[in-house]
């Protein structure tokens, strides 16, 4: 199977966000990524599998990468742990650092247009999908 016959992954919306985590995924850094359980709700989307194949996507949506999910897990926002969030590869060094960061995502514009509610926010039992991956191929 090649990385065209496969999902895709997309880490954040395409720009620069997107190329800082793909740019941590291909340097083996980012083994982990968190979802709200609502985004896979609204695409009508089942979450994602132990033993799936991915093709990671950068902002201009060429393939760089193949990934493979080996865990998968639903928890409170604010259930996330300390090895999750260093495992995003984004640096964080606290939970409350990768909770910030993940807060100034999902209350962004972008998100929050995509959503299609300007006054979204996350509150502590608000699920996320937490996922391990590890890097099989570099494209």
């Amino acid at each position: 199977m090649t990385a065209a016959d496969l999902p895709t992954c997309e880490f954040a919306f395409p720009g620069p966000l997107r190329d800082q985590l793909v740019a941590a995924v291909l340097a083996g850094t980012k083994t982990s990524t968190t979802g709200l359980l609502q985004d896979y709700e609204i695409d009508d989307e089942a979450l994602p599998e132990v033993g799936t194949r991915f093709a990671v996507v950068d902002s201009a949506g060429a393939p760089v990468a193949v990934i493979e999910v080996v865990e998968v897990r639903v928890a409170r926002v604010g259930d996330v742990d300390l090895d999750h969030a260093r495992d995003e590869g984004e640096g964080y060094e606290s939970v409350a650092a990768w909770r910030a960061g993940h807060e100034r995502y999902w209350h962004g514009a972008d998100y929050r247009g995509w959503l299609g509610d300007p006054a979204f926010t996350v509150a502590d039992d608000t699920p996320a999908v937490l996922e391990r991956f590890r890097l099989v191929e570099t494209l």
